[in-house]
């Protein structure tokens, strides 16, 4: 029998044989072909802003991206922090006292507070977290290294030598400031949990749970208990540590507009960006870096110090884009960095004199200038510490499970709370919605941003097949598109996202497969596209996901974004391609199984979601997830619903079917609750479909 197809291939026959040789897809650029960025590039740039508008628009996007990451969005509750001291230490001039706190149940944040003698009225605060010194606010360097950074310089007392950390404490102390020093997680006298342990395997990532969400929380509530001293006043309060302890000086004044000024030590730089687990978390550094962090303390006055270390540039590379920051709030003066490369990573006396001077000045605590520090008597490091036989840690003190289960159960309260019996749907969004542009980069891609080139474009009978490559220019990304518009095209496309890329809707002859063909008889344009990481641009460690350090997630996703992400990024890039190419007035998505999960998640992220996606997830959720290089983890799905709670962000007038059987039964309700309370029309669907079925469906309305 004559095959109807066959003028078909006679007519592609003739085309190829007369026109040159297609661009090879597998040669495109693309920014993300590259390696791997990590916490030891030699450079994570940044460009800040040149408008006040723009830095207003990109500060609130920062702060959400710390917040989001850390796992503090939204904030914890702040339930009584119920402080003690368990003793104190008499000096001359100032006390030391022992103090305990709850900064969420069950989790004890300890320190010493120093407070001056015969000082009236309200004091300034200053809030001293210590960095990863050995024991912490314990440190003794020694009489070697004591010996040593005397003869350099470092320092001009052998007690400040001996003891760098409290030799700060007491200057600022008798300068008239209250001073508390607490302790980094598992350092000092905070226990059970080891400094970062206990935060690394899946579930953990997948709730955003962090060592260093546990630890900027516990700045939070450090800061809470230092205002509410009847002796501190609140409006002049300063933050200041070294290394880890300047990681966690400038996220803390990022996130809150408390401090009145800071001074990061020997950290903030263009360079290495933090080399512990306490000062990483998935998405926190995508696009940007700790000086844009650091940027976030405008106005307010923000002093820096570099050494022979990562900050050595500090004063050329950092220095610059932060005073171009706070010129715009004609404040250039309210920023300063000094660095001595003379000296290795450190806060000794010559870097704390300069602190000294800029608390001295933004705190108005109105010390002669130039400030020298005094000898002092130092307090051995065990009568430092604030447990003991008669003040013993608390029999409810949670190891890092502990602290686990008492944020997921937060999250599930909320997440109820929202989606109940009287959904609140802008509570749901305003949440959810920040942390889709974080976790989804939602939003990111508008009309703007997409450049299309058509590669070919050839008449085969009543259809025209078209190549193209959509570009998002932002980001020098780009995705493959391959597509069939009927002549008697009706205005409406579909995107089939498939695992296999473009070639899934390919049949034998290089025309649309027989299978999809129905879809264009009935005047529907039907579009595919090589999402990252398949079709043509499978191969490699794009095909399978990023490779994860073996230590921990967030040396990786701190600095990577999920290949999810991205391909949820490809595929709303590929929608506006497809509605720019065809001149659709209508855009329907369908996919199954991996590509279900993406037409899902592209039909909440996208800027102009489709009018309809039909998904076949094949029983996926983010809880049956078991390895941290899965290509479909993405960290903190579950904190905010699942594929479900994600995808109820979804716009109202839009038409979701999904083909959930087998899918986590939570993770799809918090859809269905919002749903019915948005306006969104779902409907999900126990069976698994084959490709006419799914072209049936989408030919029904």
């Amino acid at each position: 029998m004559h095959d109807p197809r066959s003028w078909r291939f006679l007519v592609l026959l003739a085309i190829l044989c007369t026109r040159g040789p297609a661009q090879s897809i597998v040669d495109l650029e693309d920014s993300r072909l590259g390696p791997q960025r990590t916490l030891d590039d030699a450079v994570h740039p940044w460009s800040p802003p040149t408008t006040f508008e723009e830095w207003r628009e990109e500060s609130q996007a920062l702060r959400e991206r710390i917040l989001v990451s850390v796992g503090l969005w939204p904030l914890p509750e702040r339930t009584p922090l119920d402080a003690k001291v368990n003793g104190r230490v008499e000096r001359d001039d100032y006390t030391v006292e022992k103090v305990v706190l709850a900064s969420l149940p069950g989790h004890y944040v300890t320190g010493n507070l120093y407070r001056p003698r015969d000082r009236s009225g309200k004091l300034a605060g200053v809030l001293c977290p210590h960095g990863h010194w050995r024991n912490g606010r314990m440190y003794d360097a020694g009489p070697e290294r004591a010996a040593q950074d005397l003869k350099s310089g470092a320092e001009g007392l052998e007690c400040g030598a001996r003891f760098p950390l409290q030799a700060r404490m007491v200057e600022l102390a008798r300068m008239g400031c209250v001073v508390f020093h607490y302790d980094m997680v598992g350092f000092g006298s905070s226990r059970p949990i080891g400094h970062g342990e206990g935060f690394t395997e899946v579930d953990a990532c997948l709730r955003l749970q962090s060592a260093m969400g546990l630890q900027t929380w516990n700045s939070i509530r450090a800061l809470d208990f230092l205002c509410s001293l009847p002796d501190v006043d609140s409006s002049r309060i300063g933050v200041t540590g070294a290394s880890g302890g300047g990681t966690q000086t400038f996220i803390l004044c990022a996130i809150d507009p408390r401090p009145a000024a800071a001074f990061p030590a020997v950290m903030a730089s263009t360079a290495m960006q933090g080399g512990c687990i306490c000062e990483n978390a998935a998405f926190l550094r995508i696009d940007c870096n700790n000086i844009a962090f650091s940027a976030l303390c405008a106005p307010r006055p923000l002093g820096l110090t570099g050494a022979n270390d990562w900050t050595l540039e500090i004063e050329t590379k950092g220095l610059p884009e932060l005073r171009s920051i706070y010129a715009l709030f004609g404040r250039p003066d309210h920023v300063q960095a000094w660095c001595h490369p003379q000296f290795d990573h450190n806060y000794n006396q010559v870097s704390r004199e300069h602190m000294y001077e800029w608390f001295n000045r933004h705190l108005g605590l109105e010390a002669i200038e130039p400030i020298r520090e005094r000898e002092f008597v130092p307090i051995d490091p065990k009568d430092l510490e604030v447990f003991d036989a008669e003040h013993p840690l608390p029999a409810d003190a949670q190891t890092a499970e502990g602290v686990k289960r008492y944020w997921t159960t937060q999250d599930f309260e909320w997440m109820d709370s929202v989606t109940g019996t009287d959904p609140d749907v802008s509570e749901f969004d305003r949440v959810v919605g920040v942390a889709a542009r974080v976790l989804l980069d939602r939003g990111s891609v508008a009309p703007a941003d997409v450049d299309v080139t058509i590669l070919h474009r050839e008449e085969v009978g009543d259809t025209s097949r078209v190549e193209a490559v959509a570009q998002h220019q932002g980001r020098g990304t780009k995705v493959p598109v391959l597509g069939w518009i009927p002549k008697r095209f009706m205005g409406r496309s579909v995107l089939w996202l498939d695992e296999r890329g473009r070639s899934a809707l390919t049949g034998p002859d290089a025309f649309v497969s027989p299978e999809i063909q129905p879809l264009l008889d009935s005047g529907r344009a039907v579009f595919a596209a090589d999402l990252f990481g398949t079709g043509e641009r499978e191969g490699g460690a794009t095909g399978k996901g990023l490779k994860v350090h073996e230590q921990f997630y967030g040396y990786t996703y701190a600095y990577n974004r999920p290949l999810l992400t991205e391909q949820v990024t490809d595929a709303a890039v590929a929608a506006l391609a497809v509605r720019r190419i065809s001149g659709a007035e209508r855009l329907d998505v369908a996919g199954s199984g991996k590509a279900g999960v993406w037409a899902l998640l592209l039909h909440a992220s996208a800027d102009a979601p489709p009018r309809r996606t039909l998904a076949d997830i094949r029983g996926f959720g983010f809880s049956r997830i078991t390895r941290l290089d899965d290509p479909m983890l993405l960290p903190g799905a579950l904190k905010y619903g699942g594929l479900g709670g994600l995808t109820a962000l979804a716009r109202s007038g839009t038409r979701v079917i999904a083909g959930s059987g087998g899918s986590p039964a939570e993770e799809m309700e918090p859809l269905e609750r919002i749903a019915a309370a948005r306006g969104l029309e779902v409907e999900l669907i126990q069976d698994e479909w084959t490709t006419p079925q799914m072209v049936s469906l989408l030919l029904e309305d």
